[in-house]
C-alpha cells in the first residue's frame, strides 16, 4: 500500500475532496494541515508552483487538487467504466470547481466597493446559473451527477458544500432538492459519515 501524505492548509475548502476520498476509499493518509498566517510564507517556496493542496505518494511530490481527486477516484473505482465516462465526471468536477473558484473570488476580495459588487453579481447570477445545471444533471443521472451511479464529481461536490455556504454566506442547496438528496447520500456513506464526525472543525 502507498504512504500518502496531504498537505493543505487547516481548513476544508480543496483539501477537503481529496480527504473525502481517501475516507471513501478507507485508506490512511497523513492529514498534514499549514496554517496559513504562521507556516506557509515559509512553505510556499518548496510547493510546485507555490500552491497547495499536494498530495505526496511514496516520498513523490504532486499538485493540482483535480488531477489527485481523478487519480483517487480511479484508484477507488469511481472515475467512470469508460473513457468517455471519466470525460464526462472530470467535466463536471472541473464545472464545479469553476464555481468554487467564482466564489471564492468574491468572498477574498480586499476592496469592500468591490467585494459588494462582485458578491451581487455572485448571488443574482453566477450561483443561481450554476446550481440550475447542476440540478438538472442530477435530476437526469438517476440521483448523481453522471450514470446514475456515485463518482468522484459527487465526492467532489459534497466535500465543498460547507465550503460554498460560508463563500455565500447562505444554504446554497436550500432550493436545490436533487443536489441536496446527493449530498445526504454522499454524507450518508459510514466511512464519510465517520470523516466528517472527526474532521477539525473550521469555517471554510
Amino acid at each position: 500500500m502507498p504512504q500518502y501524505k496531504l498537505t493543505y492548509f487547516d481548513f476544508m475548502a480543496l483539501g477537503e475532496p481529496i480527504r473525502y476520498l481517501f475516507s471513501y476509499g478507507g485508506v490512511k493518509f497523513e492529514d498534514n494541515r499549514i496554517d496559513r498566517a504562521k507556516m506557509w510564507p515559509k512553505l510556499k517556496p518548496s510547493m510546485p508552483f507555490g500552491q497547495m493542496p499536494v498530495l505526496e505518494i511514496d516520498g513523490h511530490t504532486y499538485h493540482q487538487t483535480l488531477p489527485i481527486c481523478f487519480y483517487l477516484g480511479k484508484q477507488f473505482n469511481i472515475a467512470g467504466k469508460t473513457d468517455l465516462d471519466s470525460l464526462r465526471i472530470s467535466a463536471i468536477a472541473n464545472t464545479i470547481h469553476d464555481f468554487r473558484k467564482a466564489a471564492s473570488l468574491a468572498w477574498l476580495e480586499p476592496n469592500p466597493e468591490i467585494k459588494s459588487q462582485k458578491t451581487e453579481i455572485l448571488l443574482k447570477e453566477t450561483y443561481p446559473y450554476y446550481m440550475q445545471r447542476f440540478e438538472t444533471d442530477v435530476k437526469n443521472n438517476g440521483g448523481y451527477f453522471h450514470g446514475g451511479e456515485l463518482s468522484y464529481a459527487d465526492l467532489f461536490f459534497a466535500a465543498l458544500y460547507g465550503h460554498f455556504n460560508t463563500l455565500l454566506d447562505t444554504d446554497v442547496l436550500k432550493d436545490y432538492p436533487a443536489l441536496k438528496q446527493l449530498v445526504d447520500k454522499v454524507h450518508a456513506l459510514p466511512r464519510i459519515a465517520e470523516w466528517v464526525a472527526k474532521r477539525p472543525k473550521t469555517k471554510i
